[in-house]
């Protein structure tokens, strides 16, 4: 087995480290002897996801979301949508995630159009929501552990579901408990951190997601998590007290 990801913008969309996540889902896939590839795509450069399994999308300052509009509307778009429509599994960290929804308002009413990739929307505060953030996620049966920095509000609209419920921290928007976003196989969320070395659990979940998607059913081999879930644990009880 082998999986190729794609990597969306590695050069403008890194804040926090989130190349880490890429780095994360390499070598978990590496330790279990299964393939993986990682291709990036920086500005200028065609979006081709024929050939891919997975894609992933870091965050960014809102100056740096706005440069990318241009060359991410039209034929980039496009391909975006009918890969999400069509099942392929995409990890996206806030500005990214933001990215996927249909605008982006600004606090003084400035309207950013975004992908329409998914039904939700952001509009901007003056307030930042800056902090660690624990949610509960169902899906995976654990506590999310990440950190948080962003003005922007998200709101979920019709057939899209919170990856989880916010139990420190603000969330998706600070009033509705949620966070994060999950529709079809997209992943979503503002927890930097990097998200997933500190979450062995949702790493898996998604990469047997994308695994899923080629192959059909696949069983993941156990991997020693004890270095990961020490990390994970220490912040779970610092955010409990």
């Amino acid at each position: 087995m082998e999986l190729k990801i794609c990597h969306l913008y590695p050069d403008v969309l890194n804040l926090y480290g989130d190349r880490g996540n890429v780095l994360c889902m390499r070598r978990r896939l590496e330790w279990r002897s299964i393939g993986v590839t990682v291709e990036e795509v920086p500005i200028g450069q065609k979006l081709d996801l024929a050939g891919c399994d997975m894609l992933f999308i870091g965050g960014g300052q809102d100056f740096e979301q706005e440069v990318l509009l241009e060359d991410l509307k039209g034929e980039k778009t496009a391909n975006l949508k009918a890969a999400i429509e069509d099942g392929m599994t995409v990890l996206a960290i806030c500005g990214g995630y933001q990215m996927l929804g249909e605008y982006y308002e600004t606090w003084d009413g400035t309207k950013c159009e975004f992908t329409g990739a998914l039904a939700l929307y952001t509009v901007g505060s003056k307030e930042r929501m800056i902090g660690n953030l624990m949610f509960q996620c169902r899906e995976i049966g654990s506590n999310v552990v990440g950190f948080e920095n962003h003005s922007g509000k998200t709101y979920l609209g019709p057939g899209v579901r919170p990856l989880g419920t916010v139990l420190d921290g603000f969330g998706n928007n600070g009033s509705d408990g949620r966070e994060g976003a999950r529709y079809r196989n997209v992943y979503a969320s503002y927890a930097h951190g990097c998200l997933l070395p500190k979450n062995p659990l949702l790493c898996d979940q998604i990469l047997r997601t994308a695994l899923e998607w080629k192959y059909g059913a696949v069983e993941l081999a156990p991997l020693d998590d004890s270095f990961e879930t020490a990390a994970h644990d220490y912040m779970e009880t610092r955010l409990r007290h």
